[in-house]
């Protein structure tokens, strides 16, 4: 029942995830990871090995490279980041984002940030289900500007989740990229969650853990970082889910609640 993560020791758990994901005694991890497989209907014929036997431990699985030809990139001015399932999407109406029947939250809160008020006007949140790809993608060619690590708590962002607990994607620890587009700046959050074991990027690595208690700001003046459409930009360690913002220069997001997305695959009209 939701309730009972208030009580569960969120991080606690979520560390031994991350170590557990990393236990390289071949019988653990080929045991777990069959179960894994089998439990939630993963589609290992995408996966770059077919055979779980060639990955190292549970999370080399988890955050498998696909096939080279698995996820076409569409010539849309802008693609999904993810594998995953559309939770919620629309217009930004008073710096309040939807989040589900009688809960929504403000961009102040998720960004931390009371400046980006009224600066976009669109949002799209995507679910990762345990059983989809877990690397994000860019979501159209970008110039990283700055990256803010926000802590928080790690609820479930499952769907029961997150229509009874109020605030939950600002509430929960969070990671959030900024990148200059040739639409303005868009914002692309990952959210973490229990047994979230991990974020990373692809310019700074292993985010999280360790799992601080400060905001924590890294700015990209001095280095040049850019990324195109459909550049791989971080992973996820276990389900969780990402958030996209957009200005008002950029396309109509033509989206479906609960479409199943793949990445690479566009989001606009």
């Amino acid at each position: 029942m939701t309730f009972l993560q208030f009580l569960l020791p969120q991080h606690l758990l979520s560390r031994l995830m991350f170590r557990f994901a990393r236990i390289k005694i071949s019988w653990i991890k080929n045991t777990f990871t069959a179960w894994f497989v089998s439990n939630y209907g993963v589609n290992l014929s995408e996966a770059k090995f077919e055979n779980i036997k060639e990955y190292k431990d549970f999370n080399d699985f988890f955050t498998r490279s696909l096939k080279s030809d698995s996820r076409p990139i569409s010539n849309s001015k802008l693609i999904s980041p993810v594998d995953g399932l559309v939770s919620q999407w629309g217009r930004i109406e008073d710096s309040i984002i939807f989040q589900a029947k009688g809960k929504q939250y403000s961009v102040s809160a998720l960004l931390a940030d009371n400046s980006k008020n009224n600066f976009f006007n669109s949002f799209a949140t995507i679910y990762l289900s345990p059983r989809d790809y877990h690397r994000i993608h860019m979501p159209c060619n970008g110039i990283l500007k700055t990256m803010k690590y926000i802590p928080g708590n790690l609820f479930s962002v499952n769907q029961s989740t997150v229509n009874n607990i109020d605030n939950v994607f600002a509430r929960n620890e969070r990671l959030v990229c900024y990148f200059d587009s040739e639409f303005g700046e868009i914002a692309l959050i990952m959210i973490g969650a229990i047994f979230v074991g991990s974020m990373e990027t692809s310019w700074e690595g292993q985010i999280t853990p360790p799992y601080n208690k400060s905001i924590k700001t890294y700015g990209y003046d001095s280095r040049q970082i850019s990324l195109t459409k459909g550049e791989e930009l971080g992973r996820f360690n276990m389900g969780s889910t990402v958030i996209l913002m957009l200005p008002n220069e950029s396309p109509e997001l033509f989206l479906k609640q609960e479409q199943q997305l793949k990445m690479g695959q566009s989001i606009t009209n």
